[in-house]
């Protein structure tokens, strides 16, 4: 039987038991497996992971593990206390966008508020969350380890939070999204562009009273949906004025 002995770093050890979190595993194994395979083997799905050190040099997901490796997994570049030579996890190109899975619809809406492109439906399968995800360049967010998982997810994040409010402050924070945002440019509903509309055009469609009330209107360019600044709009900036200081 051949062993290996494992380090994760940094936030990858909220993937492991309780009792395995910031120690070192000894791994045994009578098998060959690549590197990429036993990591997710304890729980922490590829996406998560930037940089593997064995036995003092860097490896790629591709490295079969031989008996007696010395392994050292780290979340991110900047956590790796060498320079590191080889980065798993490409730098994201350009401006964030995401695709969130089933259980993720408030985060959805929240990401959308703040102006990020926000993919979200209540009938998404995993399949289709994972190439969608890899097709468009989009990042994954979920709760489901297994789909964090599959081969097609470059990247990806698992959200740790409970609560819709503290999930929004996290991806700001993980993702630096403070510095890119542009509320209101797109729907709440369904990820549509928005755009301003004149008012006569609306009389038809709107509550007399709301149409009296206010004079400037935006109109998703996809599902239609009309938007005014009611008192859900003042609630909404005072929550994009907090969530800016992040």
């Amino acid at each position: 039987m051949s062993q290996a002995r494992f380090q994760f770093h940094g936030e990858l050890n909220d993937f492991l038991p309780r009792g395995k979190r910031f120690t070192t595993i000894d791994y045994p194994f009578n098998w060959r497996a690549s590197i990429k395979d036993m990591i997710e083997s304890h729980g922490i799905p590829h996406c998560e992971v930037d940089v593997i050190v064995v036995n003092g040099h860097c490896v790629d997901f591709g490295y079969l593990v031989c008996d007696a490796d010395q392994i050292q997994v780290y979340p991110s570049m900047a956590s790796a206390p060498l320079h590191p030579t080889l980065r798993l996890r490409p730098l994201y190109p350009g401006r964030p966008r995401f695709i969130l899975d089933i259980h993720l619809g408030r985060l959805a809406a929240y990401l959308r508020m703040i102006g990020f492109d926000s993919l979200w439906r209540n009938d998404y399968e995993d399949p289709e969350l994972a190439r969608v995800a890899h097709d468009e360049q989009r990042i994954l967010l979920s709760r489901d380890i297994g789909l964090l998982k599959r081969s097609l997810v470059t990247y990806g994040y698992f959200v740790r939070h409970i609560y819709p409010r503290e999930r929004i402050r996290e991806i700001i924070q993980r993702f630096d999204l403070s510095r890119h945002m542009e509320p209101f440019k797109h729907c709440m509903k369904c990820n549509g562009m928005l755009r301003p509309v004149a008012k006569p055009s609306l009389v038809a469609r709107l509550p007399q009273e709301i149409f009296h009330l206010y004079d400037d209107f935006h109109i998703c360019t996809s599902c239609e949906r009309i938007y005014w600044k009611g008192s859900h709009y003042r609630r909404m900036v005072g929550l994009i004025e907090e969530l800016a200081a992040v």
